[in-house]
């Protein structure tokens, strides 16, 4: 919330009398100020020293089992939840663990099966997520504007004017210039849908664009199991990861009871280096205690994905391999990496599954097969000749 933000609301507090769009105007302001607030006491917390977080973590987690009568699940993706479940454990915390594991790189699949996690299956295959609503590129919360760009009708004609104008109406305190605004950089590529509405002459791609990939693949399956068994989820969420993800840890905190959510994100105020710390202990404790988990021991918890942790010239923990994981199609992201990015690295390790995703996964109206080459060239990220990305590193990376 900005100074003149906060200026104004005292101001409005100040009267006797509220129009109607004042009052609008006034509840949006004291909304943002409450989030503000909220925002303040989670970097403070962010900014404790490691001990005190692991033990707060421990402590959300017991207040979340305790306040559900033990009604949880873990839901499991890669490192950072892996951590996760063997940190419950550690701390008595004994509920099932479940993955939609199909999706994660063979390294990860292998953990999962370690340390017992249920296996969950996709809504949607990968492919027909892409053809039926569009490709994750960017950002989910771009991706999602431009899908709503996309998808125009009646009762979503302001937001779609605020995501070309940054105008909104009474939801968003009838301002200008907000956040609701597509970035420059992506409004000349994707504001073409409201052309004619807002007489602009912006781009507009001969492919769809959605954030919808990781609701069928990964949310819908774990919400089915939660409402199946009445259970409700952990999850190694962490605000430094940024995004909506960030926003949202801010705003609602690390144990969230809500009409429609309720979650545990213990390390929601981790940085990365708190979280591979964590991650060593938690290979060592594992070690001690394989008896305690159903699968074939693993020599190391870490997926080999993420090669060694290692501590940088600045004293912080980094992984040599992967920073982050996830489906092998995912290009949310993938115009703020260097060469070699995560698609180089997909034709190191499997040539022809990198020539099916940039290549024949789809067709363009014209019956042109495309793919991911496609959409990187529309938005400008290189990804041709992949093999020139290694050099000499070419027989030395290991990624299984």
């Amino acid at each position: 919330m900005t100074d003149a933000q906060r200026s104004e609301l005292a101001d409005l507090e100040a009267r006797d009398h509220l129009e109607p769009k004042e009052f609008d105007r006034y509840e949006f302001l004291k909304k943002a100020a409450d989030a503000d607030e909220r925002a303040k006491a989670f970097i403070a917390n962010q900014n404790r020293p490691y001990k005190e977080k692991v033990l707060r973590a421990a402590n959300l987690a017991w207040e979340f089992y305790n306040k559900l009568d033990g009604k949880c699940f873990i839901s499991v993706g890669g490192l950072d939840s892996i951590t996760l479940l063997v940190f419950l454990r550690r701390w008595g915390i004994d509920c099932p663990a479940v993955s939609v594991s199909s999706l994660e790189d063979k390294s990860i699949q292998r953990i999962h099966r370690a340390l017992g996690v249920t296996i969950l299956k996709p809504i949607k295959s990968k492919v027909s997520v892409i053809r039926e609503f569009g490709w994750p590129v960017i950002s989910k919360e771009i991706a999602g504007k431009i899908d709503l760009l996309q998808r125009p009708t009646p009762d979503n004609a302001t937001v779609r004017h605020a995501i070309i104008t940054g105008e909104t109406g009474a939801a968003g305190g009838w301002s200008t210039g907000s956040r609701m605004q597509l970035p420059r950089q992506w409004l000349k590529l994707f504001g073409g849908y409201e052309n004619e509405n807002e007489g602009t002459q912006l781009g507009k791609p001969d492919f769809k664009v959605s954030d919808k990939c990781c609701y069928y693949l990964k949310e819908k399956p774990c919400d089915d199991y939660a409402k199946e068994t009445g259970r409700f989820p952990y999850m190694g969420l962490m605000a430094s990861e940024g995004g909506r993800r960030e926003k949202a840890l801010k705003i609602n905190g690390c144990n969230y009871y809500g009409k429609t959510t309720t979650r545990s994100a213990p390390f929601a105020t981790f940085w990365r280096d708190d979280l591979l710390r964590l991650t060593l202990e938690m290979n060592e404790w594992y070690l001690a205690h394989t008896d305690e988990f159903p699968g074939d021991p693993v020599e190391s918890i870490i997926p080999e994905i993420y090669g060694e942790i290692y501590t940088d010239e600045n004293g912080l923990l980094q992984t040599s391999g992967a920073q982050r994981t996830g489906c092998s199609m995912c290009g949310f992201g993938i115009h703020m990496e260097e060469r070699p990015h995560r698609f180089d690295r997909l034709w190191q390790r499997n040539p022809k599954e990198w020539d099916f995703w940039m290549k024949n996964v789809d067709t363009l109206p014209d019956g042109t097969p495309y793919g991911w080459g496609h959409v990187l060239d529309y938005i400008g990220v290189k990804w041709r000749d992949p093999q020139d990305q290694f050099g000499e590193e070419l027989e030395q990376l290991t990624w299984f």
